[in-house]
C-alpha cells in the first residue's frame, strides 16, 4: 500500500515539474524576444535584470534537487527499512556535515 501511495506521489511530482519545463520555456522564449541589448540604457541595469533571472534559476533548482532528495529518502526508508533503524543518529545527521568536521 505504501508503494502505491509514493508511486502516487511521484507520479504528481512528475506532472508538476512538466508544468514547470512548460513555464520554463514560455519564459526562455519571453527573454528571448524581450531582453535585448536595445531594452536596457545602461550595462548596469541589463547585468542586475540577468542576475535575478539567474538567482530564480538557481533558487528553483535547489528546491528541485530538495525535493528529489526527499523522495531518495522515502524510497529508501520504504525498500529497506531495518537500514533507516540500525542508522540511528548517525544517519539523520549525515547530512549536517558530520564527517567533515571528523576530517
Amino acid at each position: 500500500m505504501t508503494l502505491d501511495a509514493l508511486a502516487k506521489l511521484q507520479w504528481n511530482v512528475a506532472m508538476i515539474l512538466e508544468a514547470k519545463a512548460t513555464e520554463a520555456e514560455k519564459v526562455r522564449n519571453w527573454l528571448l524576444t524581450h531582453m535585448t541589448k536595445d531594452t536596457y540604457t545602461a550595462h548596469s541595469e541589463q547585468l542586475s535584470t540577468s542576475l535575478q533571472f539567474h538567482e530564480h534559476n538557481v533558487d528553483l533548482i535547489d528546491g528541485l534537487t530538495k525535493l528529489c532528495n526527499g523522495l531518495n529518502r522515502n524510497m529508501k526508508a520504504i525498500l529497506d527499512p531495518q537500514e533507516e533503524e540500525s542508522g540511528g543518529m548517525a544517519s539523520l545527521l549525515s547530512g549536517f556535515g558530520t564527517d567533515e568536521e571528523e576530517s
